[in-house]
């Protein structure tokens, strides 16, 4: 469960320009889909955290969870497209519209608990992701640490969710650009979402732009109801207990296997 999240108006200065970002207090509580999982970190409901409403001097820097994918119909609902929904789910739970643009990205900003976020999913071609997600990161003066990319996976199974602080772009040409306008840092935390390897011989380029079948879209909803929390616990309680959630729960759904 977590509290309501009212957001206040703070400004600040990145290269001599003036933003503002969402102050978050708690206030009362709401209910969330939340999994039911042994392996979850206890968190206790509404999260009590300081809020940093209370601190309008040193307010806390938002983190930017960025979906990489590709704008366009003809793209929607693909495996390559899977950060996008992602992107979207936790738009959806934690009540953040994704109606403005900026940068050339579709943009949203809000309260996870008392933790200011900002959501992008970057409306230039995947190949240059980039482009955007290096301008919000600039603009609103965002330590890497706290941007936090989602993307599709073809080395990780279909449907897993893997956590990692830090890493290389693995071949991911959206991850590649992101790096490439990062100034070739690496030390940024990303949730790949696994889509698994193409049958047979099919190409990987073809296999990424297909849809999934009923079967698969079943499934990967409950991938996606994981990682919002798993979001959740990054933004709220810090990297290694999201890893551990994520990352250690499947772990031991593999070696039950």
């Amino acid at each position: 469960m977590l509290g309501i999240s009212a957001a206040l108006s703070s400004s600040a200065t990145a290269g001599g320009l003036r933003f503002s970002f969402p102050l978050c207090a708690t206030r009362g509580a709401r209910s969330t889909r939340m999994l039911p999982s042994s392996s979850s970190p206890s968190l206790s409901p509404p999260y009590a955290f300081a809020s940093s409403a209370s601190d309008p001097i040193h307010p806390k820097k938002p983190w930017l969870l960025v979906g990489l994918g590709n704008p366009g119909k003809m793209y929607q609902r693909t495996r390559h497209n899977v950060g996008f929904e992602m992107l979207d789910a936790i738009a959806e739970a934690e009540g953040i519209s994704m109606s403005k643009l900026r940068f050339r990205a579709m943009f949203g900003e809000g309260c996870i608990g008392n933790a200011p976020v900002m959501l992008a999913k970057p409306q230039a071609f995947m190949n240059a992701s980039g482009e955007s997600v290096g301008s919000l990161v600039s603009y609103f003066n965002i330590p890497l640490n706290q941007v936090l990319l989602m993307y599709d996976d073809l080395d990780l199974a279909f449907a897993k969710l893997r956590l990692l602080p830090k890493g290389g772009h693995g071949g991911h040409n959206g991850m590649r650009s992101v790096i490439n306008h990062f100034k070739g840092s690496r030390d940024f935390p990303r949730l790949r979402i696994g889509i698994g390897r193409p049958p047979g011989k099919m190409d990987p380029a073809n296999f990424v732009l297909r849809p999934f079948n009923k079967q698969e879209r079943e499934e990967l909803d409950f991938t996606f109801q994981r990682g919002v929390e798993a979001v959740r616990i990054l933004v709220l309680e810090g990297i290694n207990k999201s890893a551990t959630f994520v990352n250690s729960a499947q772990s031991s759904e593999l070696s039950n296997k």
